[in-house]
């Protein structure tokens, strides 16, 4: 009687935050067409999240190309099939690896400085200042910073899919023997539309999961130190945890 008591408590806490977060990201949706006003509050944010978080993406991007350069390869050998390791790598990154690998590093690097900075700010009662000075706290900081990540995400995972491509290559051509000729020419036959478009649809999704995650629990953190901790922590962990949900979800749907 105790576990299922348990267990339907917990169903109702869960139900009663995902409750709370969609009201939230209601508040942000109706209070976004006035922020793109500000679109130097923007342009800030997508700096933030954004630009700062490039490097970590460039270089996971080139390692993680390079990785799937080896492995498919080697694959690929068996079957005789070397000169598609093009094709292979570019479908693996623009439809699966980039969106998600990116997300899950955005998370790691934006999503808590988000998410940290949001809950200092409610710590010190900066929050609190805005609204007695009549100032909407979501309205000024909150939805520039989800805005900015929306906006982030899937130009920082182009460039992961870019970087990856370049790194398969660098692998595959320069050190495996494959023919360039063949590699960028099965690469442009075998790559659709279709699947650019997954990638695009995967990392938008991602963009808005992750920021409203970070920005959600960064606003609503306890006002200490160990509240923005533990919100910063949240943040990572549901993060995860929705990409990957929100990945088997949309792959299904796109099949």
């Amino acid at each position: 009687m105790k576990l299922f008591r348990e267990l339907w408590e917990s169903s109702t806490k869960s139900l009663v935050g995902l409750g709370s977060v969609v009201r939230f990201l209601g508040r942000l949706l109706i209070c976004s067409p006035r922020a793109l006003l500000r679109c130097d509050l923007i342009v800030q944010q997508v700096y933030n999240s954004g630009a700062l978080s490039r490097v970590i993406i460039m270089l996971s991007g080139l390692f993680v190309g390079m990785v799937l350069g080896l492995q498919g390869f080697q694959l690929l050998q068996r079957f005789g099939s070397e000169q598609a390791l093009g094709t292979a790598a570019t479908i693996g990154l623009v439809k699966e690896l980039g969106p998600v690998i990116t997300a899950l590093l955005f998370a790691d690097r934006a999503g808590t400085a988000l998410a940290s900075e949001l809950g200092l700010m409610r710590a010190t009662d900066q929050l609190t200042a805005m609204e007695m000075m009549a100032v909407d706290p979501i309205q000024r900081v909150v939805v520039p910073r989800f805005l900015g990540g929306v906006i982030a995400m899937p130009l920082l995972a182009a460039i992961f899919s870019l970087i990856g491509i370049y790194g398969a290559q660098l692998v595959g051509v320069q050190i495996m023997g494959v023919d360039a000729g063949s590699f960028w020419s099965q690469m442009r036959a075998g790559v659709s539309i279709a699947g650019v478009n997954e990638g695009i649809v995967k990392s938008c999704v991602f963009g808005v999961a992750c920021s409203l995650i970070a920005v959600y629990e960064g606003y609503y953190a306890t006002p200490t130190a160990e509240g923005v901790a533990q919100a910063t922590t949240r943040t990572v962990v549901t993060s995860a945890v929705v990409i990957l949900f929100f990945d088997y979800l949309l792959t299904t749907v796109f099949l």
